[in-house]
Protein backbone atom coordinates (compact mmCIF):
# COMPACT_ATOMS: atom_id res chain seq x y z
CA UNK A 1 0.00 0.00 0.00
CA UNK A 2 1.59 3.67 -0.88
CA UNK A 3 1.86 6.32 1.63
CA UNK A 4 0.11 8.81 1.12
CA UNK A 5 1.54 12.19 1.12
CA UNK A 6 0.22 15.93 1.60
CA UNK A 7 0.08 18.98 -0.64
CA UNK A 8 -1.29 21.86 0.49
CA UNK A 9 -2.79 24.04 -2.15
CA UNK A 10 -4.25 27.25 -2.63
CA UNK A 11 -6.15 27.89 -5.75
CA UNK A 12 -5.08 31.46 -7.54
CA UNK A 13 -7.55 31.93 -11.11
CA UNK A 14 -6.61 34.35 -13.50
CA UNK A 15 -8.90 37.28 -11.94
CA UNK A 16 -6.42 36.87 -8.61
CA UNK A 17 -4.51 40.29 -8.51
CA UNK A 18 -0.70 40.05 -8.18
CA UNK A 19 -1.17 41.55 -4.59
CA UNK A 20 -3.48 39.18 -3.57
CA UNK A 21 -1.69 36.26 -5.08
CA UNK A 22 1.73 37.58 -2.73
CA UNK A 23 -0.79 37.15 0.68
CA UNK A 24 -2.12 33.64 -0.73
CA UNK A 25 1.21 32.26 -0.74
CA UNK A 26 2.20 33.15 2.38
CA UNK A 27 -1.04 32.26 4.13
CA UNK A 28 -0.66 28.59 2.22
CA UNK A 29 3.09 28.52 3.30
CA UNK A 30 2.05 29.14 7.18
CA UNK A 31 -0.85 26.98 6.84
CA UNK A 32 1.68 23.70 5.63
CA UNK A 33 3.50 24.25 9.07
CA UNK A 34 6.73 23.10 6.55
CA UNK A 35 8.44 25.78 7.75
CA UNK A 36 8.37 25.44 11.11
CA UNK A 37 11.46 22.95 11.43
CA UNK A 38 13.62 25.70 11.06
CA UNK A 39 15.72 26.84 13.97
CA UNK A 40 17.91 29.64 14.63
CA UNK A 41 20.54 30.16 11.76
CA UNK A 42 19.74 27.51 9.63
CA UNK A 43 21.31 27.65 6.03
CA UNK A 44 18.52 27.63 3.74
CA UNK A 45 19.08 26.93 -0.56
CA UNK A 46 16.52 27.91 -2.42
CA UNK A 47 16.92 26.77 -5.88
CA UNK A 48 14.68 28.54 -9.05
CA UNK A 49 15.13 29.35 -12.64
CA UNK A 50 15.99 32.97 -13.17
CA UNK A 51 14.82 32.84 -16.37
CA UNK A 52 15.42 33.07 -20.04
CA UNK A 53 16.18 36.20 -21.59
CA UNK A 54 12.75 36.62 -23.66
CA UNK A 55 11.26 34.40 -21.36
CA UNK A 56 8.88 35.81 -18.58
CA UNK A 57 7.62 32.28 -17.27
CA UNK A 58 10.14 32.30 -14.21
CA UNK A 59 8.59 33.08 -10.47
CA UNK A 60 8.59 36.62 -9.76
CA UNK A 61 11.51 38.20 -7.56
CA UNK A 62 8.19 39.59 -5.24
CA UNK A 63 6.93 35.79 -4.82
CA UNK A 64 10.26 35.10 -3.67
CA UNK A 65 10.89 37.72 -1.14
CA UNK A 66 7.34 36.57 0.68
CA UNK A 67 9.20 32.67 0.66
CA UNK A 68 12.46 34.22 2.47
CA UNK A 69 10.85 36.50 4.53
CA UNK A 70 8.98 33.10 6.24
CA UNK A 71 12.38 31.60 6.44
CA UNK A 72 13.55 34.80 8.20
CA UNK A 73 10.96 34.76 10.76
CA UNK A 74 12.04 31.57 11.99
CA UNK A 75 15.59 32.77 12.47
CA UNK A 76 17.06 30.90 8.35
CA UNK A 77 19.58 32.63 6.49
CA UNK A 78 18.90 32.08 2.83
CA UNK A 79 20.37 32.09 -0.75
CA UNK A 80 18.54 32.28 -3.75
CA UNK A 81 20.48 30.47 -6.03
CA UNK A 82 20.34 28.83 -9.98
CA UNK A 83 23.24 26.77 -11.86
CA UNK A 84 23.84 27.31 -15.77
CA UNK A 85 22.59 26.25 -18.82
CA UNK A 86 23.92 23.35 -21.27
CA UNK A 87 22.84 24.91 -24.31
CA UNK A 88 24.20 28.27 -25.56
CA UNK A 89 23.08 32.03 -24.43
CA UNK A 90 23.78 34.34 -21.57
CA UNK A 91 22.93 31.74 -18.85
CA UNK A 92 25.83 29.95 -19.50
CA UNK A 93 28.62 30.94 -17.27
CA UNK A 94 27.83 32.48 -13.91
CA UNK A 95 29.03 36.15 -14.81
CA UNK A 96 26.61 36.73 -17.61
CA UNK A 97 23.82 34.45 -15.78
CA UNK A 98 24.19 36.63 -12.68
CA UNK A 99 24.13 39.67 -14.70
CA UNK A 100 20.49 38.25 -16.46
CA UNK A 101 19.08 37.54 -13.39
CA UNK A 102 19.58 41.69 -11.96
CA UNK A 103 17.65 42.26 -14.95
CA UNK A 104 14.80 40.50 -14.09
CA UNK A 105 14.56 41.96 -10.64
CA UNK A 106 16.60 38.77 -8.88
CA UNK A 107 18.51 41.04 -6.71
CA UNK A 108 19.94 40.66 -3.05
CA UNK A 109 17.21 43.41 -1.88
CA UNK A 110 14.33 42.17 -3.82
CA UNK A 111 14.60 38.61 -2.74
CA UNK A 112 15.29 39.69 0.92
CA UNK A 113 18.23 37.03 0.52
CA UNK A 114 21.45 36.43 -1.21
CA UNK A 115 21.60 35.63 -5.24
CA UNK A 116 24.07 33.31 -6.43
CA UNK A 117 24.82 31.61 -9.39
CA UNK A 118 26.94 28.29 -8.74
CA UNK A 119 30.04 28.03 -10.48
CA UNK A 120 31.00 24.38 -11.57
CA UNK A 121 34.22 25.44 -13.05
CA UNK A 122 35.51 25.59 -9.18
CA UNK A 123 36.15 21.89 -8.13
CA UNK A 124 34.82 22.39 -4.47
CA UNK A 125 31.32 23.36 -6.14
CA UNK A 126 30.92 19.93 -7.40
CA UNK A 127 30.28 16.35 -5.99
CA UNK A 128 30.47 13.84 -8.09
CA UNK A 129 27.30 11.25 -5.97
CA UNK A 130 26.73 7.06 -6.56
CA UNK A 131 23.25 6.70 -7.97
CA UNK A 132 22.00 3.68 -5.99
CA UNK A 133 19.60 1.98 -8.28
CA UNK A 134 20.69 4.17 -10.90
CA UNK A 135 19.53 2.41 -14.62
CA UNK A 136 21.25 4.93 -16.55
CA UNK A 137 23.62 6.95 -14.21
CA UNK A 138 25.72 5.53 -12.08
CA UNK A 139 27.45 8.77 -10.80
CA UNK A 140 25.72 12.08 -10.60
CA UNK A 141 27.53 14.93 -11.68
CA UNK A 142 25.70 18.31 -9.46
CA UNK A 143 26.23 21.18 -7.83
CA UNK A 144 27.48 20.42 -4.27
CA UNK A 145 25.08 23.32 -1.92
CA UNK A 146 21.97 21.65 -3.15
CA UNK A 147 23.15 18.05 -2.25
CA UNK A 148 25.05 19.76 1.12
CA UNK A 149 22.19 22.00 2.29
CA UNK A 150 20.63 21.60 5.45
CA UNK A 151 17.01 22.67 4.38
CA UNK A 152 16.84 22.99 0.60
CA UNK A 153 13.85 24.44 -1.04
CA UNK A 154 12.47 23.42 -4.55
CA UNK A 155 10.65 26.43 -6.22
CA UNK A 156 9.77 25.46 -9.79
CA UNK A 157 7.29 27.11 -12.46
CA UNK A 158 4.99 24.43 -13.48
CA UNK A 159 5.15 23.95 -17.49
CA UNK A 160 5.24 21.80 -20.19
CA UNK A 161 8.61 20.50 -21.41
CA UNK A 162 9.42 19.18 -25.29
CA UNK A 163 10.63 15.61 -24.28
CA UNK A 164 9.54 14.81 -20.30
CA UNK A 165 5.94 16.21 -20.66
CA UNK A 166 6.34 18.75 -17.83
CA UNK A 167 8.47 20.21 -16.11
CA UNK A 168 8.07 21.22 -12.05
CA UNK A 169 9.88 20.00 -8.65
CA UNK A 170 11.22 16.89 -10.15
CA UNK A 171 12.59 18.46 -12.98
CA UNK A 172 13.88 21.62 -11.17
CA UNK A 173 15.83 19.34 -8.63
CA UNK A 174 17.33 16.72 -10.98
CA UNK A 175 18.26 18.54 -13.80
CA UNK A 176 18.36 22.02 -12.36
CA UNK A 177 20.97 21.13 -9.55
CA UNK A 178 23.18 18.85 -11.72
CA UNK A 179 26.52 20.39 -13.44
CA UNK A 180 26.64 21.17 -16.96
CA UNK A 181 28.41 17.65 -17.68
CA UNK A 182 25.60 16.44 -15.47
CA UNK A 183 22.82 18.30 -17.99
CA UNK A 184 24.65 16.71 -20.89
CA UNK A 185 24.53 13.27 -19.59
CA UNK A 186 20.49 13.02 -19.18
CA UNK A 187 19.72 15.46 -22.45
CA UNK A 188 22.19 12.65 -24.76
CA UNK A 189 23.92 9.85 -25.12
CA UNK A 190 26.06 11.80 -27.93
CA UNK A 191 29.22 13.36 -28.31
CA UNK A 192 29.25 17.16 -28.97
CA UNK A 193 29.95 17.27 -32.99
CA UNK A 194 31.68 20.14 -35.10
CA UNK A 195 29.66 22.40 -37.57
CA UNK A 196 32.67 22.88 -39.80
CA UNK A 197 31.01 25.60 -41.84
CA UNK A 198 30.76 27.85 -38.82
CA UNK A 199 33.99 26.58 -37.31
CA UNK A 200 36.81 29.90 -37.45
CA UNK A 201 39.79 27.81 -35.88
CA UNK A 202 39.90 29.71 -33.02
CA UNK A 203 41.15 27.07 -30.85
CA UNK A 204 39.05 28.15 -27.53
CA UNK A 205 37.11 24.35 -27.59
CA UNK A 206 40.82 22.93 -27.97
CA UNK A 207 42.26 25.12 -24.54
CA UNK A 208 39.20 24.38 -22.49
CA UNK A 209 38.82 20.60 -23.09
CA UNK A 210 40.01 18.50 -20.12
CA UNK A 211 40.52 15.48 -21.95
CA UNK A 212 42.55 16.79 -25.33
CA UNK A 213 39.71 15.82 -27.30
CA UNK A 214 39.32 18.38 -29.73
CA UNK A 215 42.50 19.73 -32.17
CA UNK A 216 42.53 22.52 -34.74
CA UNK A 217 43.61 20.95 -37.89
CA UNK A 218 43.99 23.27 -41.28
CA UNK A 219 42.28 25.83 -39.52
CA UNK A 220 39.19 23.72 -37.99
CA UNK A 221 38.54 21.83 -34.65
CA UNK A 222 38.33 18.09 -34.95
CA UNK A 223 36.66 16.70 -32.19
CA UNK A 224 37.60 12.95 -30.74
CA UNK A 225 34.56 11.50 -29.33
CA UNK A 226 36.10 8.22 -28.28
CA UNK A 227 38.00 10.73 -25.93
CA UNK A 228 35.08 12.95 -25.30
CA UNK A 229 33.74 12.78 -21.66
CA UNK A 230 30.65 14.90 -22.53
CA UNK A 231 31.91 17.63 -20.32
CA UNK A 232 30.29 20.11 -22.43
CA UNK A 233 33.04 22.86 -21.88
CA UNK A 234 33.76 22.95 -25.93
CA UNK A 235 29.85 24.82 -26.12
CA UNK A 236 30.28 27.00 -23.67
CA UNK A 237 33.44 28.41 -24.95
CA UNK A 238 32.22 28.85 -28.68
CA UNK A 239 31.45 32.20 -29.95
CA UNK A 240 30.65 30.67 -33.40
CA UNK A 241 28.13 28.65 -32.94
CA UNK A 242 29.79 25.74 -34.24
CA UNK A 243 29.84 23.13 -31.63
CA UNK A 244 26.01 21.33 -31.15
CA UNK A 245 24.70 18.34 -29.47
CA UNK A 246 22.28 15.90 -31.26
CA UNK A 247 19.59 16.42 -29.06
CA UNK A 248 17.57 13.63 -29.65
CA UNK A 249 20.54 11.35 -28.33
CA UNK A 250 18.49 9.40 -25.73
CA UNK A 251 16.31 11.13 -25.26
CA UNK A 252 13.29 8.46 -24.61
CA UNK A 253 15.17 8.53 -21.61
CA UNK A 254 15.57 11.41 -20.11
CA UNK A 255 12.57 11.31 -17.84
CA UNK A 256 14.65 8.46 -16.11
CA UNK A 257 17.70 9.70 -15.88
CA UNK A 258 16.51 13.07 -14.50
CA UNK A 259 15.03 11.04 -11.81
CA UNK A 260 18.53 9.40 -11.08
CA UNK A 261 19.86 12.71 -10.71
CA UNK A 262 16.82 14.17 -8.13
CA UNK A 263 17.63 10.83 -6.24
CA UNK A 264 21.02 11.70 -5.47
CA UNK A 265 20.91 15.31 -4.98
CA UNK A 266 17.95 14.46 -2.34
CA UNK A 267 19.63 11.37 -0.78
CA UNK A 268 21.35 13.60 2.16
CA UNK A 269 20.22 14.14 5.57
CA UNK A 270 18.75 18.15 5.20
CA UNK A 271 15.19 18.61 5.33
CA UNK A 272 13.52 19.44 1.56
CA UNK A 273 10.31 21.14 1.14
CA UNK A 274 9.32 22.43 -2.47
CA UNK A 275 6.80 25.08 -3.64
CA UNK A 276 5.38 25.07 -7.25
CA UNK A 277 4.03 27.81 -8.83
CA UNK A 278 0.80 26.60 -11.31
CA UNK A 279 0.47 30.04 -13.37
CA UNK A 280 1.09 30.91 -16.69
CA UNK A 281 1.12 27.65 -17.37
CA UNK A 282 2.94 27.05 -21.14
CA UNK A 283 3.43 23.98 -23.63
CA UNK A 284 6.93 24.76 -23.42
CA UNK A 285 9.73 24.86 -20.81
CA UNK A 286 11.34 28.31 -19.38
CA UNK A 287 14.17 27.73 -21.40
CA UNK A 288 13.18 28.53 -24.51
CA UNK A 289 14.63 32.31 -25.35
CA UNK A 290 10.47 33.41 -25.94
CA UNK A 291 7.59 34.17 -24.24
CA UNK A 292 5.43 31.18 -24.77
CA UNK A 293 1.82 31.49 -24.34
CA UNK A 294 -0.66 29.62 -22.29
CA UNK A 295 -2.15 26.21 -22.37
CA UNK A 296 -4.68 26.30 -19.27
CA UNK A 297 -6.04 29.26 -17.02
CA UNK A 298 -3.74 29.69 -13.68
CA UNK A 299 -4.20 26.78 -11.18
CA UNK A 300 -2.77 28.20 -8.41
CA UNK A 301 0.23 27.79 -5.40
CA UNK A 302 1.37 24.17 -4.20
CA UNK A 303 4.10 23.27 -1.40
CA UNK A 304 4.54 19.74 0.05
CA UNK A 305 7.76 17.77 1.60
CA UNK A 306 7.09 15.16 -1.77
CA UNK A 307 8.47 16.05 -4.98
CA UNK A 308 6.48 13.08 -6.23
CA UNK A 309 2.70 14.12 -4.82
CA UNK A 310 3.48 17.74 -5.77
CA UNK A 311 3.89 17.01 -9.09
CA UNK A 312 1.32 14.56 -9.26
CA UNK A 313 -0.93 16.93 -7.61
CA UNK A 314 0.09 19.55 -10.38
CA UNK A 315 -0.45 17.90 -13.05
CA UNK A 316 -4.36 16.75 -11.81
CA UNK A 317 -5.46 20.15 -10.96
CA UNK A 318 -4.09 21.23 -14.47
CA UNK A 319 -5.81 18.35 -16.57
CA UNK A 320 -9.07 19.17 -14.38
CA UNK A 321 -8.54 23.03 -15.51
CA UNK A 322 -8.66 22.09 -19.06
CA UNK A 323 -11.42 20.09 -18.76
CA UNK A 324 -10.24 16.51 -18.12
CA UNK A 325 -7.87 16.13 -20.68
CA UNK A 326 -4.38 16.16 -20.61
CA UNK A 327 -2.62 19.41 -22.04
CA UNK A 328 1.03 18.03 -21.90
CA UNK A 329 0.33 14.98 -24.19
CA UNK A 330 -1.97 17.28 -26.70
CA UNK A 331 1.64 19.50 -26.97
CA UNK A 332 3.44 16.69 -27.14
CA UNK A 333 2.62 13.68 -28.37
CA UNK A 334 4.56 10.43 -27.99
CA UNK A 335 5.52 11.78 -25.05
CA UNK A 336 4.57 10.35 -21.69
CA UNK A 337 4.51 13.32 -18.84
CA UNK A 338 3.51 10.75 -16.01
CA UNK A 339 6.85 8.42 -16.90
CA UNK A 340 8.92 10.67 -14.61
CA UNK A 341 6.36 10.01 -11.84
CA UNK A 342 6.40 6.51 -12.28
CA UNK A 343 10.28 6.18 -11.95
CA UNK A 344 10.52 8.63 -9.40
CA UNK A 345 7.90 6.07 -6.83
CA UNK A 346 9.66 2.96 -8.02
CA UNK A 347 13.26 4.60 -7.01
CA UNK A 348 11.37 6.16 -3.19
CA UNK A 349 11.43 9.27 -3.85
CA UNK A 350 7.93 9.89 -2.98
CA UNK A 351 4.50 9.12 -3.36
CA UNK A 352 1.88 9.58 -6.26
CA UNK A 353 -1.04 9.02 -3.74
CA UNK A 354 -1.84 12.33 -1.72
CA UNK A 355 -4.41 14.01 -0.12
CA UNK A 356 -5.01 17.77 -1.20
CA UNK A 357 -5.28 20.36 1.54
CA UNK A 358 -7.30 23.19 0.31
CA UNK A 359 -6.07 26.44 2.05
CA UNK A 360 -8.02 29.40 1.13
Amino acid sequence: MNTVSTVWYTPVGDEVPFTARLQLLNHLITTSTLFEQLSSETAVTIKMHFGEEGNRGYVRPEMVSVITDAITARGGKTVVSDTNTLYRGRRTNSRDHLALAREHGFTDEAVHGRVEISDETIDDEVSSVPVEGGRFISTAKIIRRYREAPFLVGLAHFKGHIVAGFGGAIKNIGMGCATREGKLAQHASVAPYIIMRNCIGCGACSEVCPQDAIEIIEGKAILDPKKCIGCASCIAVCKSDAVELDWSGGRDYLPDKMVEYTSAVLGSPGTKCFINVATKITAECDCLAQDDPVIVPDVGFLISSDPVAIDQACYDLICRKAGGYDPFRKAHPGRDPLRQLDCAERMGLGSRTYELVTVR
